[in-house]
């Protein structure tokens, strides 16, 4: 983690040591994790809801793949919190509806996810209980970001960029989360029973389905790089796969070069 922390420093010209700082523990995170449900627009989540109870469940699992590496660096991992809503949220970040989609708050490191989005998933050519658990992990993925800092160093440098620089640097935020995302699959992979035949395959799909050329696609527009913010269907699924495959923080450096 350590070198992950200083490429990104050395990348966007900052102190090295600020990263290495937070990833010592500090930053003054919540050490709680847990359910928050939401009260939003068409009312409560219920906490005792099937797919709620399947989504608190993955993010108990990603706590099970990065306390372990966080602790191997010396660090002690604290989770997000996660927010079920519906239609709408306020958060740190501000207002939200479910058209946001899935999204991670760095001002209040809560996870704010619409289960609504299971049927966008669908319509996306994703379905299935790993897709979603993929969407999840990659919001966890930007938690992780934030504990290490490279969030707060990414949106600085994007803030005195052009609009084209300034979605390059978001691409690389988000494949970072898609291969810390393969991370948290390779630590499932070692659990017997939580997988199934198929899981993994969801999960490239899923990671592809959203891919910034796709949605261009899919709305009847030109495919247009330049513009992109999440990155491509190959490069999503393909960073996703070197997290799974490696399991190790060091090959997720979507900032070298």
């Amino acid at each position: 983690m350590a070198i992950v922390a200083l490429l990104v420093a050395l990348l966007l010209g900052v102190d090295p040591t600020n990263l290495l700082g937070l990833l010592a523990g500090g930053g003054g995170l919540d050490p709680s994790a847990g359910l928050d449900p939401g009260t939003a627009g068409s009312g409560d989540i219920d906490p005792s809801d099937e797919d709620a109870q399947f989504v608190a469940v993955v993010l108990g699992s990603t706590e099970d793949a990065w306390i372990p590496l966080f602790e191997e660096a010396g660090a002690e991992y604290r989770p997000p919190r996660l927010v079920l809503y519906t239609d709408e949220v306020e958060s740190a970040c501000g207002y939200s509806t479910a058209a946001t989609g899935p999204f991670y708050c760095p001002g209040d490191d809560r996870i704010y996810i619409d289960l609504g989005f299971l049927s966008e998933l669908e319509r996306l050519g994703a379905p299935g209980d790993f897709a979603f658990a993929y969407v999840i992990a990659h919001e966890v993925g930007h938690h992780i970001q934030n504990l290490l800092g490279i969030e707060q160093e990414a949106r600085r440098a994007m803030s005195g960029a052009s609009a084209t620089e300034a979605n390059a640097v978001s691409v690389r935020l988000e494949l970072q989360a898609d291969c810390f995302a393969g991370i948290w699959a390779h630590s499932a992979r070692q659990d017997a029973g939580f997988l199934e035949s198929g899981d993994l395959e969801e999960g490239l799909a899923a990671a592809a389905a959203v891919g910034d050329d796709r949605l261009q696609r899919a709305a009847g527009r030109r495919v247009q790089p330049e513009s992109f913010t999440h990155g491509s269907a190959a490069d999503r699924a393909a960073w996703f796969r070197r997290g799974l495959e490696s399991g190790t923080v060091e090959t997720c450096d979507t900032f070298r070069g």
